[in-house]
């Protein structure tokens, strides 16, 4: 079969919760398109498939640190968690009577090649029975790897999950895949020694051979996990993440960032990237309103530098839910001590702000709060409610944190109907972990895909100079518009004091309208791109554009 030069999207995105990938596979899937194959590990979680059986469920998954999710791929009940690479092509898939069959088949080879090639022999198909074995047409049969996929409308998902060094205890909380009198096995217990990077790797050598034949891929990893002094915990993060020097730097290091390299504190910073301070009567009038009503923006707050421009022009982003931040993300400058009980006075503020100001379109973001149930969520929705109540032709754009990724926090948001939901991805795959270590990738686009999902606008930011290559980054603007986001700004990292990350390297503006012509090659709807350039950035003039690119099509298509 030939590739018809196709590209083949292969993404090392570390530990994600079952439930963030299931997002992000969706999104993918139902775009079109690009493929991809997406590698991770998950927490301990029992996956349900549309043909099992609640009896072979055989412990409480709550009592043994697991969680229990239903999911719409084939087979019985499976268990995932760390020591476990999982695998999920989202691939166009020609179709046929055998189209299952023969995907299935596909994957079952390249795990066979895979653990073939890093020297273990003996591993095959079982008849009847999907997945890869070891000692097939032995007396003892053990299973090595699941396989589970769904096809919908020549799009694949799901796929398959090869047991390198798991806790193979787990298995005995349940009947996997339904089967009893069968064995489970990992590459560890067969006495194969490989580590988990090993086994991705060849994976990934034998992927296109096997999914698409001939095609170009184009890889992008997340930095692999931190040493045994720091913990990941299930989503990604960092446990004990903080943002003194040397954790910055050990995390830099980590991703292959030598932070002794980047541009001196004390250096000059180029023309394009100094922001020209214009104190006028809008900015002191803008000042004295918020300071009236005990409001806080995150112009000040994280030390924006297009405070005079957006102040004099009369516009601002405010920020609701205190002025401390539980995370500790190494570019922010906001306040990370632990934060105070929220106000509920503090929506109504904002709403009077706007109607004072008369803005014909209102910013608001959060600190993240992961100290609340919620993550803020239901101070976002009061906020838009109460502006809408006082000024009802404003529009309201809203910047969010990701709110632990909970699918009920995040309708909370959805359900106020914003005009616009902004979520920022802020760095490339390979940064996350360095730049915003409480964080992950694929759980930024898992929210952001939620967001399309819901019918939002959907926008989100990159900010450049950490440390990122050109190709990372037009790897992660393929990645915004594969789940359908809309709007995207780019800017330039200026470091706010010598404890935060360094910059790594001045972006110039040329180099930033060539990343805006790529974005928009790409189909992205509204791109803001310069040195300057923040998430808030022209947002009124970006909120029209978007709407008018996208409508476009649409009224070509009724007339």
């Amino acid at each position: 079969m030939s590739s018809g030069g196709r590209e083949l999207r292969v993404r090392w995105l570390g530990r994600v919760r079952y439930r963030d990938a299931d997002v992000l596979q969706r999104a993918l899937c139902k775009a079109g398109g690009a493929e991809y194959l997406l590698l991770l590990e998950h927490p301990h979680v029992y996956t349900l498939g549309v043909r099992a059986k609640a009896e072979h469920v055989l412990s409480d998954p709550e009592s043994v640190g697991a969680e229990l999710v239903h999911a719409d791929r084939g087979g019985d009940v499976t268990y995932h968690g760390p020591g476990q690479l999982v695998g999920y092509p989202i691939l166009n898939v020609p179709m046929g009577l055998r189209a299952v069959p023969a995907h299935v088949h596909a994957i079952e080879q390249l795990v066979i090649d895979a653990i073939g090639d890093l020297g273990l022999g003996g591993a095959g198909r079982l008849a009847d029975y999907p997945g890869v074995w070891m000692d097939p047409q032995g007396p003892a049969p053990r299973k090595l790897c699941a396989v589970g996929v769904r096809i919908d409308r020549g799009r694949s998902m799901h796929g398959f999950a090869l047991n390198v060094e798991p806790d193979l205890s787990m298995f005995g909380h349940i009947v996997p895949c339904g089967l009893t009198g069968l064995g489970v096995s990992s590459l560890a217990a067969e006495g194969l020694n490989v580590t988990m990077r090993e086994v991705l790797e060849a994976i990934v050598r034998r992927a296109p051979d096997q999914l698409v034949p001939g095609a170009q891929v184009e890889r992008q990893d997340s930095s692999w996990w931190p040493g045994p002094q720091r913990t990941l915990l299930p989503g990604g993060a960092v446990q004990g993440a903080s943002r003194s020097p040397r954790a910055l730097d050990r995390r830099l290091l980590d991703a292959g960032v030598d932070p002794g390299q980047g541009v001196a504190i004390s250096s000059p910073k180029p023309v394009w990237a100094r922001a020209q301070a214009r104190i006028g009567p809008e900015l002191i009038r803008l000042r004295s309103t918020m300071r009236e009503l005990d409001l806080v923006t995150v112009c000040e707050e994280a030390g924006c530098p297009n405070i005079f421009e957006c102040w004099g022009e009369g516009t601002a982003t405010f920020m609701i839910n205190g002025e401390r931040c539980t995370r500790a993300c190494g570019f922010c400058l906001i306040d990370t001590r632990r934060p105070l009980p929220l106000d509920p006075g503090e929506p109504g503020r904002v709403a009077e702000a706007v109607e004072r100001m008369r803005l014909s379109h209102a910013v608001v973001t959060a600190v993240a709060r992961d100290d609340l149930a919620d993550g803020g969520a239901m101070a976002f929705a009061e906020t838009i409610a109460a502006i809408r109540r006082r000024s009802p032709g404003t529009t309201v754009e809203v910047l969010i944190p990701d709110c632990k990724g909970e699918e009920a926090a995040l309708n909370i948001i959805f359900d106020a109907r914003p005009d616009v939901l902004n979520h920022n991805l802020e760095t490339v795959n390979r940064l996350q972990r360095a730049v915003r270590p409480s964080a992950s990738y694929a759980r930024s686009l898992s929210v952001l895909a939620r967001s399309v999902a819901a019918g939002c606008t959907t926008k989100s930011g990159i900010i450049l100079g950490m440390g990122e290559t050109e190709p990372e980054v037009a790897a992660a603007l393929g990645d915004l518009r594969a789940v359908g986001v809309e709007i995207v700004t780019l800017g330039q990292y200026l470091r706010p004091t010598a404890a935060h990350l360094p910059v790594a390297r001045w972006w110039t503006p040329a180099e930033f309208e060539e990343l805006a012509e790529k974005a928009r090659a790409m189909g992205i709807a509204h791109v803001e791109a310069s040195p300057l350039t923040r998430s808030s950035y022209h947002a009124k003039r970006a909120v029209m554009a978007s709407s008018a690119a996208v409508s476009a099509p649409r009224r070509a298509e009724v007339s």
